[in-house]
């Protein structure tokens, strides 16, 4: 029994992520069919499920809170076909010290992790954690909720990106604030080793020189952009997280 597992396993392993649902299930049918009594339940597994757990994201640092939001609201953005690109989803984990790489970039089509990076928040946000959010201008805090990515463009930053805040009295402020996706000498692993976390913006979400421009050329032009961070009266508020979602802890 054991060199036949062993088969569906490595079955498992090639089949790829997209069909592991149906891996899962044929694995099931062989342990039942020689009497074993440990059993995937797949009927429980979800896309969301497999989706975190093949790629990692719990072991990388992304909250499963943070992951399961995320999904939700990008689920309900597709739905009202608010995305001109559903394939890629983008999460940044405010919960997480600006110290740890907390932006992931998830290829949901192809089951695949674009992208770990360093982000930086507001400097009224908070030192090394983002603690305090605003969507008013001059406030030089992060927003959070989701946005929409739009053009690219150079401004005083380079090559940058735009942003469309999608929630009304958290991030519709987005573009009358400037708030876009740029680099930043400041977020720099270097710094991280030397302080602890990296510099602040002005409210943007700031990358890193050396990985910008692949990460802004990937997620431009309609895709979402969720910022989660530790903030109650959005999470209550929020329209686009109405619907019940099963929750992760943390």
């Amino acid at each position: 029994m054991q060199r036949h597992l062993n088969k569906f396993i490595i079955l498992f392993i090639f089949c790829g992520v997209i069909n592991a649902a149906k891996a899962f299930k044929k694995v099931n049918s062989f342990l039942s069919e020689n009497g074993a009594v440990f059993f995937f339940d797949t009927a429980k597994l979800t896309k969301a499920d497999i989706l975190f757990d093949s790629l990692s994201l719990g072991k990388l640092g992304l909250g499963r809170r943070a992951y399961d939001y995320a999904m939700l609201g990008y689920n309900v953005l597709k739905a009202k076909r608010k995305l001109a690109n559903d394939n890629i989803l983008s999460i940044i984990d405010f919960s997480l010290p600006s110290g740890r790489k907390r932006l992931f970039v998830i290829d949901v089509k192809n089951y695949k992790l674009l992208f770990v990076t360093y982000v930086a928040h507001g400097k009224n946000s908070g030192l090394d954690k983002a603690l305090y959010f605003s969507n008013e201008p001059e406030s030089n805090k992060s927003s959070v909720g989701f946005y929409t990515t739009l053009e690219t463009y150079a401004g005083t930053h380079g090559y940058s990106m735009r942003l469309e805040g999608q929630e009304i009295g958290f991030n519709n402020n987005a573009l009358e604030r400037d708030i876009v996706m740029h680099s930043a000498a400041y977020v720099d692993e270097s710094i991280v080793k030397s302080q602890g976390y990296i510099g602040r913006s002005l409210g943007c979400p700031a990358l890193s020189p050396e990985i910008y421009k692949q990460v802004i050329s990937k997620i431009k032009n309609g895709t979402c952009l969720f910022v989660y961070g530790n903030d109650n009266g959005y999470i209550i508020n929020s329209k686009l997280l109405k619907r019940p979602v099963k929750l992760g802890k943390r």
